[in-house]
């Protein structure tokens, strides 16, 4: 069985195992996708866009025909809904908020509710149980191929210190991956980034939780957006996600486009059409 994932691979199939997260170059970074049984880590600065881009990778395997799971611990389904509506129909999330469409915005918007309605992932809020309810509600949906996690910080409860309580919760998704058989992607924070420093870049070091994310996750990936740090320079929209670590395979950097108006990332070398 080995042997004929090589050979499918050689000829330049996917693994079986690997749910395409719908951005090629992310894609041939990670060697086909995010992979069953791997925790993938993805972070960012407040406002770099980690929540819409995990959003996107759900949106976009869905689409694929993968069941998909989008569990946040910072917005009730709705407010899921409306990003992904701006998402995939290039809107403003206010005017869709408002209802202040233009007819291009309109046409767009009731586009992507009809691509929505025939794939989208299920979108659902994870309470104040932890990683334990969330365990759970994974295992009443055994179908699920990919299961994204928004953020990690929502997933402490107070019980116990907060930065052993998320050393303890990626511990768990990692094993929760294995378990299930899912590629379990988590966005996380950077509590240990300063923007002050000469180069803003993110590192593994950033990510706090007792250096659990750096132990246990399989990729780590992390977003740079110039604009961010050093306005005025003509780098708006320009994002770089990094590859900080990669269990499996390089490591390295894709270049993406952010629509911030619209929450969107494109890939800059295959941008959607």
């Amino acid at each position: 069985m080995l042997m004929r994932r090589i050979d499918a691979a050689a000829d330049g199939a996917a693994a079986p195992d690997s749910v395409s997260t719908g951005f090629p170059s992310v894609d041939r970074l990670l060697g086909g996708g995010v992979r069953g049984g791997d925790l993938v880590v993805l972070g960012g600065d407040v406002g770099s866009g980690k929540s819409a881009l995990a959003l996107a990778f759900a949106l976009r395997a869905a689409h694929a025909g993968r069941s998909v799971a989008f569990f946040s611990g910072e917005m009730a389904p709705e407010r899921s809904l409306e990003r992904a509506l701006a998402i995939e129909g290039r809107a403003a999330i206010d005017d869709i908020r408002r209802g202040e469409l233009d007819d291009p915005g309109r046409a767009g918007v009731g586009a992507a509710a009809l691509r929505l309605r025939d794939g989208a992932p299920a979108l659902e809020r994870f309470g104040p149980g932890g990683v334990t309810a969330l365990a759970d509600a994974l295992r009443r949906t055994l179908d699920t191929r990919l299961a994204v996690v928004d953020p990690l910080q929502a997933l402490a409860t107070g019980a116990r210190p907060r930065e052993e309580e998320l050393a303890a919760a990626v511990l768990r998704l990692k094993e929760l991956a294995i378990e299930l058989g899912i590629a379990v992607v988590l966005t996380s924070h950077l509590p240990l980034l300063a923007p002050s420093r000469a180069d803003a870049r993110p590192t593994l070091a950033d990510f706090g939780a007792l250096g659990a994310v750096r132990e246990h996750a399989d990729v780590v990936l992390a977003l740079y957006r110039e604009e961010m740090y050093n306005p005025g320079l003509g780098a708006e929209g320009a994002t770089e996600l990094h590859a900080l670590k990669n269990r499996s395979g390089a490591l390295g950097y894709v270049d993406l486009y952010f629509y911030k108006r619209w929450m969107r990332f494109e890939d800059m070398v295959e941008p959607d059409r």
